[in-house]
């Protein structure tokens, strides 16, 4: 069986998984039988379990479609203004996100029957937190202890991992980040201060 796309229009797996994200958003994965993605897709029955051996691992492909963009640290990171670069480095989290809020709660939601979707998405939270880590490290203030640095990319990932995965409806969800962005700015500047101070006795 051939399947070579007109020019201009995805392949059969990429149909395959633009029909089961849809689907899987509007009934959920146990709802949706593969004969429904077929269908959506335009392909024989056949074809959705060639490209994927069992159902499960259509989530784990839907997993890698997710956006997988790298911070740019030299156009995030303020030397010696967390706050503003914390604000930069969110702005670009909510792009990523939000060209995908669908998917993310899409995939949010059945990680708790599905392991593999766990583990991949746990897997994504720990590379925020790195990215995260990466610009507090270099735009904190002299002294900020490396303790600090690590709590502070951790609560921040968790924040924005809750706002894109159950607050992000909230009307005062930016009011409510940027509250936080300057609690964690001023938290890593008091560390400063205390460390600077204790040094100096």
């Amino acid at each position: 069986m051939s399947d070579v796309p007109p020019p201009g229009e995805p392949g059969a797996r990429e149909r395959i998984l633009a029909a089961a994200e849809e689907l899987f958003a509007q009934a959920g994965f146990d709802a949706t039988p593969t004969s429904r993605i077929a269908e959506r897709a335009g392909v024989p029955k056949g074809l959705v379990h060639y490209y994927f051996k069992r159902k499960p691992d259509l989530l784990a492909a839907l997993v890698e479609r997710l956006p997988e963009d790298r911070i740019d640290l030299g156009a995030v990171v303020v030397p010696g203004d967390v706050a503003t670069s914390l604000h930069r480095l969110v702005d670009v989290f909510d792009h990523a996100l939000e060209a995908s809020a669908v998917l993310s709660h899409l995939l949010w939601r059945e990680a708790d029957t599905h392991p593999a979707v766990l583990d991949a998405l746990q897997a994504r939270f720990d590379r925020m937190v790195g990215e995260i880590r990466e610009v507090v490290a270099a735009a904190r203030p002299d002294g900020c202890p490396e303790a600090d640095v690590d709590c502070a990319a951790q609560l921040l990932a968790s924040a924005i991992s809750y706002r894109h995965s159950v607050a992000r409806h909230a009307e005062d969800g930016q009011e409510a980040m940027h509250r936080e962005l300057r609690f964690l700015a001023d938290a890593l500047a008091a560390g400063a201060g205390v460390t600077t101070a204790s040094h100096s006795l």
